[in-house]
Order: C-alpha cells, then structure tokens, then sequence
C-alpha cells in the first residue's frame, strides 16, 4: 500500500509541478493547492500507513498496552493542512485583485513594471 501512495504522491507532484510553471494565474492556483496535497500524503505515507489502535495510553499504566499508531505524522498533516489552507487563500485573494486591477490572468500580460513601449535597461557598465 505504501507503493502505491508513493506512486500517486509522484503522480500528484508532478501534476502540480506542470501547473506551476503555466502562464495562467488560475492554473498556477491549482499547482499551489494540489502541491499542498502532495506534501500531505507524502508525509502521512512517511510516517508510515497502519491500521493500529489510537495512542492512548490507560489508567495506572505507563506504557500503551498494545501497538498503537504514530500521532506524529497525523499531527504533522494537519499542521501541513492548516498552512496550505491558508497559503491558498492568500493566493486566491491575491489572485482575484490582480485579476481586478490589471483585467488578465496571464501572467505576461501582468508585467506593469516592465512596460512593453521601453528600450531594454544598459546591459553593461
């Protein structure tokens, strides 16, 4: 099992690699959220996938009783999951004002800092 989510966190890595490097804002967007997906299975599949007993740990006792699961890739993730979230959103709200003020969504259309109609900056001293 552990095979085949190391296959699918490839499969997503590489998806979201390929939707970064696009021109267009909505799908770089989607590169971001799908990325951050990868990085949560990757290290939930890194803490290794087992179908133990939750960690608690019973009365007068000092020591789990029986194997229990890891809590520190759950705990990990849902970090990962609070930190991508909110990365997203910041993106999309970021996204969504360009997209007000400049009218595009292709990132060459968005270079106002760098107008077209300018000769090239002295390449030399």
């Amino acid at each position: 099992m552990e095979t085949l989510f190391s296959v699918l966190v490839g499969i997503l890595f590489a998806g979201s690699i390929y939707l970064l490097l696009s021109r267009k804002l909505v799908r770089i967007l989607l590169g971001i959220a799908i990325l951050g997906n990868a990085v949560n299975l990757l290290i939930f599949t890194a803490g290794r996938l087992t179908r133990d007993v939750p960690p608690i740990i019973p009365l007068k006792s000092y020591l789990p009783v029986e194997a229990t699961a890891n809590p520190l890739p759950q705990a990990l993730v849902l970090t990962a999951i609070v930190i991508s979230f909110s990365f997203l959103a910041f993106f999309l709200v970021l996204g969504y004002r360009a997209y007000q003020e400049l009218g595009t969504d292709d990132l060459l259309d968005m270079r106002v800092a760098e107008p077209k109609e300018h000769s090239e900056p002295p390449l030399g001293y």
